[in-house]
């Protein structure tokens, strides 16, 4: 029987060596490595240490190798939108509901800070109930009515900036709100449309007043400028100016190839007479 050599006998000490060094790695290798999915930023917790660091900055989307004791939490750093129905009371303490829609994501650079202060479930923490008591202190300033005039924006840009500082202070960029699907209350719904519709045929009456003030002016205008048409020319018209006309409309019906007979000086004012056949 072979016995190995000393040569081959390191050989297996090498490869028993080596085995012993790249088999836990392997069987560690899920916890020695990460992946954060693209959008997301990772936050490492340190178990032995003191947990997350808020000051470190967060790890980009890719691979990351890591302490196979440590932990790693992922947020969604791009935009997200929540939806939330609300029930708000007026000035006039009557009842409105509406949906509210809110665009905003995390501050990246300090997402740290989010994880130390709010944790992972900011949205219900943070944003709904911020969500909330702003439409409350804003709308509780107006009546109902003003939500159908120009103060609708006002409204809205009002909420958009309280909202806005509000989640700055917890770390979180607000992007946009949308305010839609507005209900008063029924009774007051059909008081602003009769309201509505009276202001409209009041515009419709006034129109016709107008149209019809216009159209007598008109016919104002134009009967001046006829009255003063026949005032020139009867001033104009004299003894004269008839006998002169009629000469000349004598001379041209002379000059006619009809058949006529002409009896001279027998016409009114000397002027001849002209009979046809």
């Amino acid at each position: 029987m072979n016995t190995p050599t000393q040569k081959e006998k390191a050989r297996i000490r090498m490869i028993a060596m080596g085995m012993l060094f790249v088999l836990p790695i392997i069987i560690l290798w899920s916890s020695l490595t990460y992946t954060v999915d693209s959008g997301h930023a990772g936050l490492i917790f340190h178990t032995f240490g003191n947990g997350v660091n808020p000051e470190s900055p967060p790890k980009t989307s890719g691979f990351h190798i890591k302490a196979p004791w440590d932990k790693v939490y992922q947020y969604e750093v791009r935009q997200q939108e929540i939806n939330e129905n609300l029930e708000v009371l007026s000035s006039n303490l009557l009842k409105i509901t509406m949906d509210m829609t809110l665009f905003y994501q995390p501050q990246y650079d300090n997402l740290g800070f989010l994880e130390v202060e709010r944790g992972m479930l900011y949205e219900a923490k943070v944003i709904q109930p911020a969500m909330r008591s702003v439409a409350r202190e804003v709308i509780a300033k107006y009546i109902p009515e003003e939500f159908n005039t120009t103060k609708r924006e006002e409204i809205q840009l009002e909420i958009e900036d309280r909202l806005a500082e509000k989640l700055a202070d917890n770390y979180i960029q607000l992007n946009d709100v949308l305010i839609r699907n507005i209900k008063l209350p029924t009774t007051l719904e059909q008081a602003i449309e009769r309201k509505l519709q009276q202001e409209q045929e009041s515009l419709e009456y006034e129109f016709r007043i107008e149209k019809a003030s216009k159209e007598a002016e008109r016919k104002r205008i134009e009967a001046e400028g006829i009255r003063d048409f026949q005032n020139i020319v009867s001033q104009s018209i004299n003894d004269d100016l008839l006998q002169w006309k009629g000469i000349e409309a004598t001379t041209e019906l002379s000059n006619s190839n009809n058949a006529k007979i002409v009896v001279i000086g027998s016409g009114e004012n000397g002027l001849p007479l002209i009979l046809g056949d």
